[in-house]
């Protein structure tokens, strides 16, 4: 992989969704996705939406046979992976250009979702969910 990355210029993202962190290379090439060593398809079970979401950021800016994208993720499963990845991607490309910085943020491929997943309180089963009441 580093003969490849050889006199090309290499942008960084770091994106994070619930307990998801993604490291994002963007790299001059035609587009390729590689997740974890794996072809993007085959890690987000060629699921349309989640790899919708992780091209968005290139799609906004029509860059999307352009660039290669190379990411490191870990933890949470794979809905938050993808977005952690589409931030990523969206910090990278801000890093080429400070002219994409404004598009992106229109669509909303910076912002931080801060949803993550509630504590669970005690004498409940859940965060929220109470045991079933009895009377006697």
């Amino acid at each position: 992989m580093n003969s490849q990355i050889k006199n090309k210029a290499v942008y960084w993202g770091t994106g994070r969704r619930k307990t998801s962190v993604a490291r994002v290379r963007l790299i001059p090439g035609n587009g390729q996705i590689k997740i974890n060593g794996r072809s993007g398809d085959d890690y987000l079970n060629f699921n349309p939406s989640h790899l919708n979401s992780v091209k968005a950021p290139l799609l906004t800016l029509g860059l999307e046979n352009s660039y290669d994208i190379f990411v490191n993720v870990f933890g949470g499963g794979l809905t938050g992976q993808a977005d952690a990845i589409k931030q990523g991607a969206a910090r990278a490309l801000c890093g080429l250009s400070p002219d994409n910085r404004k598009p992106l943020k229109t669509e909303g491929h910076l912002s931080r979702d801060p949803r993550a997943k509630e504590r669970r309180k005690y004498g409940l089963k859940k965060a929220r969910k109470a045991p079933q009441f009895s009377k006697r």
